[in-house]
Parts: structure tokens; sequence; C-alpha cells
């Protein structure tokens, strides 16, 4: 099979290319990256002398590139790109606009073009919006709170749309927050993990009692696997691990991890919009693709913790420069 993978070099872009190589010695991949802030070639030098591996630095965006990219004849497009923390479409909605809504529509024209045959569409839980108690199956109505998430559930029904209207093998995928190695450090576990780490205090918005279901990236690189291989045109799959906590309760069990005190805890004004919890029925996805996470949540965190204790090279460079500059206007200033 050859795929295209746009956002490869970003965090669970990278983990499905890496675990694409090595489980499918027979499947070739271009990855297409613009390399924004999260996007980082170090994430994949491990795969970047594979013979079936093929880096291209590129915007989902531009329509000539993409237009000649497809030329190549791939089975099938897998989009990660998208522009994806909260905090920063808060700031500044426009990028995503751009990327999320704007990019994904190229992707579809140029898949409708050259009759691409399968479409997956990377989203995410937060277009549901948040529940006070139950599930959200695939069949809920969307409700965003955010830019960013507002940005992914117009990319969704756009998706379908060129389903319905042009044929295209769309499949969307809506997972719950990812974990794991090589995760940009403003997302919330390797926030926490590294400032810990640092004996920086770690920010907790509000009352730290929003729930979030976890699941670790190489769970959701085998659900995205599955939907590839086994999925309907057309159809949505939630992908979700049952692992609901607090972040509250997720930062005690990091700091325990770490022999670190609570006292590194602080409490800063919660951001604007603030799901309280989100959670996902994926009864969908276990039953007709056969899907289900094998890794425990424990051991998957204790993996991720050691990742991080290993590699303070990959995380201490991102944490410096313009980095710094965004936290200080995210976290100490609100």
């Amino acid at each position: 099979m050859k795929l295209l993978i746009t956002g490869g070099a970003g965090f669970i872009g990278s983990n499905f290319v890496r675990y694409i190589i090595q489980q499918h010695p027979d499947w070739e991949i271009t990855n297409l990256d613009k390399l924004t802030y999260a996007g980082n070639l170090e994430n994949l030098k491990d795969v970047e002398q594979s013979l079936r591996y093929r880096f291209i630095k590129g915007d989902i965006g531009d329509r000539e590139l993409v237009d000649q990219l497809l030329q190549q004849k791939f089975d099938a497009i897998i989009n990660f790109a998208a522009e994806s923390h909260v905090d920063r479409s808060i700031l500044d909605a426009s990028p995503f606009l751009e990327t999320n809504i704007c990019g994904t529509q190229v992707l579809l024209e140029g898949a409708k073009k050259y009759g691409i045959k399968r479409f997956i569409q990377v989203s995410t839980d937060e277009v549901y919006g948040s529940i006070e108690l139950g599930s959200f199956t695939e069949l809920s109505p969307l409700h965003p709170s955010s830019p960013y998430s507002a940005s992914k559930a117009a990319a969704d029904l756009l998706c379908l749309a060129y389903h319905k209207t042009y044929g295209i093998a769309v499949i969307i995928t809506r997972c719950s927050n990812n974990f794991g190695p090589y995760q940009f450090p403003e997302k919330f576990i390797p926030l926490a993990i590294t400032n810990a780490i640092e004996d920086k205090p770690i920010p907790v918005y509000g009352d730290g009692l929003n729930v979030r279901d976890w699941i670790f990236v190489l769970d959701h690189c085998r659900a995205l696997e599955a939907t590839l291989e086994k999925g309907r045109a057309g159809e949505v799959y939630n992908i979700g691990a049952g692992n609901e906590m607090t972040n509250l309760a997720l930062v005690h069990t990091l700091l325990k991890s770490l022999d670190k005190p609570e006292s590194l805890i602080q409490f800063v004004t919660d951001r604007p919009g603030h799901d309280r919890r989100y959670s996902l029925d994926s009864s969908k996805i276990r039953t007709e693709l056969g899907w289900k996470p094998i890794y425990s949540f424990n051991d998957a965190l204790a993996f991720t913790v050691n990742w991080y204790l290993s590699n303070r090279h990959w995380w201490q460079r991102i944490k410096s420069g313009d980095y710094a500059k965004y936290y200080e206007q995210v976290y100490l200033k609100r």
C-alpha cells in the first residue's frame, strides 16, 4: 500500500509513521509536513533512512504541491495535519481555520481528482463538546466549544459532504486524549512531566476536576490501521480507551511516579469555554473492526514518564526560546 501521510512529523503522525514502517514491510509512506512549531523531524530519525519512507516539506493548503504529489497515485491519504492546541486557537484562530478547514478541502479536492481509494480524516472527541453523564456516540450532535474544535468539526462535515456529493471514500476517526513519546510539551501530560522533572510549577486549570479519557498513542495508531484496512466509507469511528480521570488526579499520579511534591501544583485561571468532561462510546470500532486497546494505562504512563526522563535533550531544546515566551503568555498571565 502506498500512503500519503500529512502532518507526519507531529506527535501522533510520527508515531503512526514509525508503527506502519515496522508493521508493514511492503507499505510505502510519503510524509507531507509544513514543519510548524510542533512538527519535528527528530521524531522520525529512526526511520528517515528507510527506502520505504520519504519526507516532503510543504503545506496541505498548497494546491499546486498537493496536485503534484497526488499524481504519484497513492492508495490512501491519512490527514493528521492540523493546528491542535486549544489555547493557541483562543489566542489566534486564523491558522486553525486555514489549516484545519481550508487545508482539508485542498486534500479532498485532490482525492476527488485522482480517485484516492481511502481518505482518513483524523479528528477529535472535542467536536462533541462536554458531556455531564454518559458517553458520546458517533450519532451525537456536534457542539464544539473552542475555535480549535470548531475548525475540526467543520472539517469533519466537509469530509462527509465530499463523500455524499462526490463519492470519496472518506472515513472520520474521533479519538480521545493521546499521550506517549514525542508529544509536544505544551500538552498536558508532557508539560506536567517535564515541569516536574525541572521542579517547576505545574499549571492546572480551574479546580482541576475536568475529566478526560486517556489513550496511549500506539493504541490510537492501531485503531487507525484497522480503520484504513477495514473501515466503511462515509462512517465515523470513535476511539477511546476508557481511562477517564480528572486532570488533578492525573497530576497527582505523575508527581508520585517522579517522587515530586504536590506543592508543585499551581492552580491557574481556567481557560475560556473549558469543557468539563469528555467521554466516548467506542463500541462501534470494537464491534465492527475488532479493535480494542492493548496497553494498560499505568504501564503506558510509566513508559511515557521514562521516555521523557531519557530524552531530556529533545524537550529541553523545545522548551527554550519562543516556547518559553508562549508558556508565559498562556499560563502565567491569566
